[in-house]
């Protein structure tokens, strides 16, 4: 998925081609010319979708990426088919997949597909840019019965088989 982000024509920047990368950039350039500030671009926790049915999102590092960096990772992959929420609305095409340091606990990356899988990747993100734990993505607040809960579901799978929890799983 890496290419998608790559320009196929010749620009003054080799930056991601989103709008959302644009703005930032754009108010970025504003500052650092009428300011002394020298802001820079930080694309390692970068959102993106792709709107497919079901969706197919991602932010942060994959599998490939961390073994050419020489970081130690390990995976979570939890199918929606273990996700109360896409039980109930009978939708559980796709999964969620987390990518951790194994040294630090840190989500470093992560992929989703699913039915609202631009919806959530942008906790991931967030939590890939502020150096969120697995740990405590997995120990934190989730509301029952919304999609939002995998994000915990997928955490705890690093440790346990969800597929043997019960409602509200811990």
């Amino acid at each position: 998925m890496k290419n998608i982000f790559k320009k196929k024509t010749k620009d003054v920047t080799i930056t991601p081609v989103f709008v959302y990368t644009a703005a930032t950039e754009g108010n970025s350039a504003v500052n650092n010319a009428f300011s002394l500030s020298k802001q820079s671009m930080d694309y390692a926790s970068l959102p993106w979708v792709v709107f497919t049915d079901p969706q197919i999102a991602g932010a942060g590092i994959d599998e490939i990426e961390a073994e050419k960096k020489g970081i130690p990772f390990e995976v979570s992959k939890l199918d929606l088919v273990h996700v109360p929420r896409a039980l109930a609305a009978q939708d559980t095409r796709g999964f969620i997949k987390l990518i951790r340091n194994t040294e630090t606990d840190k989500l470093i990356g992560a992929r989703v597909v699913a039915p609202e899988g631009g919806e959530l990747i942008q906790q991931l993100s967030m939590a890939i840019k502020f150096g969120i734990t697995v740990k405590d993505l997995a120990e934190s607040f989730y509301p029952y019965l919304t999609l939002g809960e995998s994000v915990k579901l997928a955490a705890i799978t690093f440790g346990k088989d969800v597929s043997k929890l019960s409602c509200c799983a811990s």
